[in-house]
């Protein structure tokens, strides 16, 4: 390894994850630099990219007080919900109010990560460079995101109408005056539905299980500050869920009051979906709800159920691939096509290998990752500095397992195979960050 002034760390992406590595890497007095495959930074957020999977009406489904960076508070003017625009806009502050722009390296894509004896051998591929180049990092902070590659089911039969996946759909003018079905009932699925409903001339959603709707409020107050306060109450886990179970019926309702299929899973057992503007639409009859799909023939689809309905657009919320096409899979200790990885961030075994946000929390995210490159941060200065609780975290992370906090009562389905209770993993992860602290 090289000496300590030489030491650097490359962070690979530069939206919210990887600006926050970026940011922590660097607070610390590690030499870090981001390069980014767009000509702009905010990731998924920055609609322009080919790389985004935002429509004009996305906004956060997590509040901006649950999203924001604790150091960079989102502006008091910004609605408890804020726009894409209005996120993009805000990285763009938080990046020039760290001094981040000038350590990131747009247009430039990573072709393949290989460790060597010494280093990180990177072969990186600057846009309009006639030839790739190769440089050497000490360590290897992984931040590309998992909402970049869609994910399609496989269906019997041809369908002869048009046919997209969500992250190609950008407004509701490509579902105007058409009969559409939505097939997936994930967070994305369930606006584009709701689009439909207003936009198109018929729409339907195809949903696999029964899930439980949750509002954007309650009371007025964003429902996942709510939902925080109450988890730090001093009451059993099990009346809490009680309690949340109570709000949700209080406010929303039993979906299958309106029409939608009946939950068979407990309020938190899976991703929630917050909502409640897809009860709305399937009560007033301009929102159909069909099973899954059997199989296309020409412009009909046949559903589980036998029924049989012509559309015009069917549009794929199937998720998105996690894929990590520059680095092979053992290096990053991939198994069943998901890196196992300790809080996973955290490689077991390998204390040069990191990805951050690569997790899939019931509230917001980039707190999270805030913390988790903290910990990256600070183990890799307590490790150049030879101090004692680098070697215990490095043996709690190669013992800890995956370590996700209350990971079992989640359905063991793909969509789930990255989440984590937001709750117990900012506990977990606040724990780990004050090992650090001098004191």
């Amino acid at each position: 390894m090289s000496s300590q002034r030489d030491f650097r760390v490359l962070v690979i992406g530069a939206g919210p994850s990887g600006l926050v590595a970026l940011k922590n890497l660097r607070q610390v007095g590690i030499d870090a630099v981001a390069v980014d495959r767009n000509s702009d930074i905010g990731g998924n957020w920055n609609i322009k990219s080919p790389h985004s999977s935002v429509y004009e009406s996305t906004h956060l489904i997590s509040s901006k007080g649950m999203t924001q960076f604790v150091d960079c508070p989102m502006p008091d003017e910004y609605p408890e919900y804020p726009s894409h625009r209005e996120v993009l806009a805000y990285l763009h502050f938080y990046a020039e109010r760290f001094e981040l722009d000038r350590f990131v390296r747009r247009k430039t894509s990573i072709v393949s990560l290989k460790k060597g004896d010494a280093a990180w051998q990177v072969q990186l591929q600057e846009e309009g460079a006639p030839e790739k180049s190769v440089e050497a990092f000490d360590a290897v902070v992984i931040a590309n995101g998992h909402h970049a590659e869609p994910m399609m089911p496989t269906i019997a039969g041809q369908f002869s109408g048009e046919s997209l996946h969500a992250h190609d759909y950008k407004h509701h003018r490509q579902l105007e005056g058409k009969r559409v079905l939505v097939v997936g009932a994930g967070n994305s699925g369930c606006d584009i539905a709701v689009e439909a409903a207003i936009h198109g001339q018929s729409a339907a959603i195809s949903m696999r299980r029964g899930y439980h709707f949750f509002p954007k409020f309650i009371r007025g107050k964003p429902a996942d500050v709510v939902g925080d306060r109450v988890r730090r109450w001093p009451i059993p886990r099990s009346w809490q869920r009680r309690l949340s179970q109570f709000v949700v019926d209080w406010t929303i309702g039993k979906p299958q009051r309106y029409g939608l299929p009946k939950p068979e899973h407990g309020l938190f057992d899976a991703h929630p979906i917050i909502n409640s503007q897809l009860p709305y639409y399937v009560g007033h009859g301009k929102l159909k709800v069909f099973p899954d799909v059997r199989s296309w023939d020409g412009e009909v689809v046949e559903f589980t159920d036998g029924h049989r309905e012509a559309f015009d657009v069917v549009v794929f919320a199937t998720g998105y691939q996690l894929v990590f096409p520059f680095i092979e899979e053992d290096l990053l200790n991939t198994h069943n096509g998901v890196p196992k990885l300790y809080l996973h961030a955290f490689h077991p075994t390998d204390d040069t290998l990191f990805v951050a946000g690569m997790i899939q929390p019931n509230s917001g995210q980039w707190q999270l990752t805030d913390l988790q490159t903290q910990i990256i941060a600070r183990f890799l200065k307590a490790k150049q500095e030879g101090r004692q609780v680098a070697e215990s975290f490095r043996e709690q992370k190669r013992h800890g397992g995956v370590g996700l906090v209350s990971r079992d009562h989640f359905l063991a389905t793909a969509r789930h195979r990255l989440e984590v209770d937001y709750f117990d993993y900012r506990k977990t992860l606040t724990k780990i960050v004050r090992q650090f602290d001098p004191s």
